[in-house]
């Protein structure tokens, strides 16, 4: 399905299939094997799952009049270990030489289209400079994250000592692949209300679980559910770049969803999963079977606990909607943010320009401290102060004043008092798992799910009925079967999780579980969830890696030691 669901009312759930007249007199199933009815309806609202065929657009790679070849270099013109951006006239490449073979694929970054010639060259593998994602030489694919897309590969030869480079002139312009995915060809006995995999979340972690499915050839049904109005966007950017609209920072158009048969409900709350009957049971009553489950809700931003935190213009920013407010009544205005974490000082930096003032309330000495130390904290806070971000450190918000029912004032426990039209709250965030108390998920005391490296007896099993042509999903034998890999597996079988809501064990730190709240470890978790649900025993083999930017300024950042659980 490509589209966005509105939430409905409350009440009893009553689901009707809807066959629209030109349909009726047609089989049951159509042509392609997916069952007939394209509309149901809860309490009266039509939701629209648009599982019709959307015809794919044929490879530009095998099409002659697209295609260019050009002589590029000498072949002694580089050297082992050595990367140069190639024109080809109607675009460029990166030429890469590595242990005496040359390779050619995209010069940009597909995530933000950083140069590539400017990044790190290792064992077969190009880093992005800016966000470190990681792309296969070989194959262009995309290795390590963030990221959806991997690089175009181009078709290189030696003759006479030159360098040739055949390429697609539209690979060359996009600078970007998607790679090849499966649809849901199976929908016989077609229940809406169950689904072969159910992702609750549509961030980073999810997304790339659904992708990752129909890249390794999975066929049959996926749904995604979110709270969110919309479909699955670049969360980071929320307080980088706050005026964005939804549309600008989503991850993928609506026909991708579409096209590849991923399912989105967008504004639906899971309240509760039973375990046992493996159904999640939403918020407005509606129930969905699963077959595997993938918990991936992020976090919850943690509310001020002072007086007058319910406050109007008091903002966590959650969504693009939160962000957008933000800037339209900051501009020119008093603002006030209460913590410097990444989220507020990066508003912070924004605001800056736009703002008549901008006040930073922080409890501790220096901003960053625990992750950069207090040289490198100190140094960010005077560029800040250079860009007239005012900071009131070592102390908290002990109450928000209104006038005529808007904020009007922020006072500090050390007394001082800030004026203030616009409160944005910063101070952290919580695991989004409350939903999940009594379920048997194992959930530790911070509310962090707990996934496990190794769980007893997987082994493939063919997944619910009308699967045929999907690879195997995994089911849990009883008994004393042979132990395999199921990284971002719960205590419970088949059901996994994801993203910043989890603590998992991490190589590097002997397997110790963590929680790495980063955008990059969000991708990761989806792929490797995905992967072990179709029994590959993978692991997570990557470095938990973030940035943050502010003033023009960047900062990257590669944790040795990465915050326990």
């Amino acid at each position: 399905m490509g589209g966005c669901f509105s939430k409905p009312k409350p009440v009893e759930v009553k689901i009707e299939v809807v066959i629209p007249e030109k349909e009726r007199s047609k089989e049951e199933m159509s042509p392609n094997g997916k069952a007939s009815p394209l509309i149901y309806k809860v309490n009266g609202t039509a939701r629209h799952y648009h599982l019709e065929e959307h015809p794919i657009a044929s490879n530009p790679y095998h099409n002659p009049k697209d295609m260019v070849e050009a002589s590029v270099c000498h072949v002694k013109d580089l050297e082992n270990g050595q990367m140069r951006e190639v024109d080809l006239g109607c675009g460029k490449a990166l030429l890469i030489k590595e242990s005496g073979e040359f390779h050619a694929v995209g010069h940009k970054c597909p995530h933000y289209g950083a140069p590539l010639v400017k990044g790190v060259l290792s064992r077969g593998r190009v880093r992005c400079p800016w966000h470190g994602a990681c792309f296969n030489i070989g194959t262009g694919d995309i290795e390590d994250f963030p990221g959806l897309d991997s690089l175009p590969r181009f078709q290189v030869k030696i003759e006479k000592e030159k360098v040739y480079i055949r390429a697609s002139k539209q690979a060359l312009q996009t600078q970007k692949r998607t790679k090849m995915m499966a649809k849901c060809i199976s929908l016989s006995n077609y229940n809406l209300s169950s689904t072969n995999v159910l992702i609750i979340g549509a961030g980073a972690a999810g997304l790339v679980c659904a992708e990752t499915l129909r890249q390794e050839g999975f066929s049959d049904r996926i749904v995604m559910c979110t709270m969110d109005r919309h479909l699955p966007y670049d969360r980071p950017k929320l307080s980088k770049s706050m005026d964005s609209h939804p549309e600008q920072i989503a991850l993928r158009p609506k026909e991708f969803f579409c096209t590849y048969d991923i399912e989105v409900l967008t504004e639906m709350q899971v309240a509760a999963v039973d375990i046992k009957s493996k159904i999640a049971v939403f918020k407005d009553g509606f129930k969905m079977e699963y077959n595997k489950l993938l918990i991936a809700t992020g976090n919850m931003p943690k509310a001020l606990s002072c007086k007058g935190k319910e406050m109007e213009n008091v903002f966590n920013i959650r969504t693009p909607e939160d962000a957008n407010r933000v800037v339209k009544l900051a501009t020119s205005k008093n603002v006030v943010i209460v913590g410097a974490s990444f989220l507020g000082m990066e508003v912070a930096a924004y605001l800056a320009e736009r703002a008549h003032s901008v006040s930073l309330v922080e409890l501790e000495e220096v901003p960053f401290k625990k992750f950069f130390g207090e040289r490198v904290g100190r140094a960010v806070m005077k560029m800040f102060e250079s860009n007239r971000v005012k900071f009131y450190m070592q102390t908290e918000v002990s109450e928000l004043r209104e006038q005529e029912g808007k904020l009007k004032e922020v006072v500090l426990k050390s007394g001082k008092v800030l004026r203030a039209d616009v409160c944005v709250v910063g101070v952290g965030a919580v695991p989004a798992t409350g939903f999940l108390k009594q379920s048997g998920i194992n959930i530790d005391s911070k509310g962090f799910i707990v996934v496990n490296k190794v769980s007893p007896g997987a082994a493939p099993v063919g997944g619910r009925a009308g699967g045929t042509g999907s690879p195997l999903l995994t089911e849990e034998l009883p008994g004393d079967s042979k132990l395999l890999p199921q990284m971002m597996q719960t205590n419970i079988p088949g059901v996994f999780a994801a993203g910043d809501a989890v603590t998992f064990p991490l190589a590097l730190r002997n397997n110790k579980k963590v929680n790495v709240p980063h955008w990059q470890m969000a991708h990761m978790h989806g792929r490797i969830a995905a992967l072990n649900m179709l029994a590959h025993g993978t692991e997570i083999n990557t470095v938990p890696y973030l940035w943050t930017a502010m003033f023009g300024k960047s900062i990257r950042y590669a944790e040795p030691e990465t915050c326990p659980g």
